[in-house]
């Protein structure tokens, strides 16, 4: 089958861009990816060591792969990102997770696609969305639908940071691609916003550090040095995708099921901390945010509550103090001592004494000391 055959199907099935790369040959992205996990820079995220050796190449997962056609879905947002930063009333939501969980649709997708190319060739398939341990970014590099930038994310010159990946491992042998050269040139825009600063130098990323890890990912309370620095972010951070100058480039997403949900375009944050899990798992019905959790979610809320500095919100703060779940808790008393310290200082001596969960313990003894 031609290359233009395969992109064809691929396009037709409702994917953005299409491209072929080689899946069997040598590349360095196994060994960047094992000194990431060698440094711990993964943070807790034990499955990217659990599942590291099966990772490090398309074949160390399946050994007769010999080809990756690599998909792209536009999910471009119709507004800047980082305008809804300015609005501490409300939670930002990271663009990707405001609507429908891209990896429903980009299966379903990708199964078609791959149906069709069975049918015409006979070749052995398999098809990937982020749900096993293949390293799609590299492969998609590799296959020139962009090229890693300084943010170790995707860019792409027609589509800048805005693409959801997937990918189709083959048998067949099909003529590759060219790789895509980096262009990110002297720029160091998506660097310089990281409010955690999580890149210890370009092209490398410290997990740890980065919001979108500290909110999705992370399981216990967020640690002191970034509370103040995730502002109103509640789940994941756009900030180094929407700075990149390559997004002049990009389209508004054609695909309705990306485009922004009502009540999610700015949620209040007084309403969402109001949540009890039955009303999470309503409200985010279908989404991706749903796999985190009632707990750390509303623990992020708090966080973000915190930073509002708005006094509005205090006796939604009193309320998830005596949340049953102790995430949310410790999260709530320092959002607490950011609005009121005062107030927070009064109850801290009755909260140690009736605490049983030490880190909650230790968010009223901070106060107190």
């Amino acid at each position: 089958m031609t290359p233009e055959t395969v992109k064809s199907l691929a396009l037709a099935s409702g994917f953005t861009e299409a491209r072929i790369c080689r899946a069997d040959e040598a590349w360095d992205a196994g060994e960047r990816l094992a000194e990431f996990v060698a440094g711990g820079q993964h943070g807790s995220m034990a499955w990217m060591e659990d599942t590291l050796a099966r990772r490090q190449h398309p074949t160390a997962m399946w050994p007769d792969a010999k080809s990756a056609v690599v998909v792209g879905l536009n999910y471009g947002p119709d507004i800047d990102p980082l305008a809804a930063l300015e609005r501490t009333s409300e939670g930002v939501i990271s663009v990707y997770a405001r609507n429908t969980d891209y990896h429903d649709l980009m299966k379903k997708r990708l199964k078609h696609f791959a149906r069709a190319f069975v049918d015409q060739t006979g070749a052995d398939v398999k098809v990937f969305v982020d749900t096993a341990p293949l390293m799609e970014k590299p492969l998609a590099a590799k296959s020139g639908m962009g090229w890693q930038g300084k943010h170790t994310n995707l860019v792409s010159r027609e589509h800048g940071s805005w693409l959801f990946l997937g990918v189709m491992l083959t048998a067949a042998e099909l003529e590759p691609d060219a790789p895509e050269t980096d262009h990110c040139g002297s720029c160091t825009a998506c660097l310089d916003i990281c409010p955690t600063k999580a890149f210890p130098q370009p092209y490398k990323l410290d997990a740890r550090r980065c919001i979108s890890y500290l909110t999705i990912e992370h399981k216990g309370p967020i640690p002191i040095e970034f509370r103040a620095a995730m502002g109103n972010r509640i789940y994941g951070c756009d900030d180094c995708l929407a700075v990149c100058p390559w997004n002049k480039f990009a389209a508004v997403t054609a695909e309705m099921a990306f485009h922004p949900r009502p009540e999610l375009k700015g949620p209040l944050l007084s309403e969402l901390a109001a949540l009890d899990d039955a009303g999470f798992r309503q409200v985010f019905t279908a989404s991706p945010v749903k796999r985190v959790g009632r707990g750390k979610f509303v623990r992020n809320v708090m966080i973000a509550i915190g930073n509002s500095r708005d006094l509005s919100l205090l006796p939604v703060v009193l309320e998830r103090i005596a949340d049953a779940d102790a995430l949310v808790r410790g999260a709530a008393i320092w959002a607490l001592s950011q609005l009121s310290p005062d107030q927070a200082k009064a109850l801290a001596t009755a909260g140690v004494e009736g605490e049983t969960d030490p880190d909650v313990t230790a968010e009223w003894q901070m106060i107190l000391d």
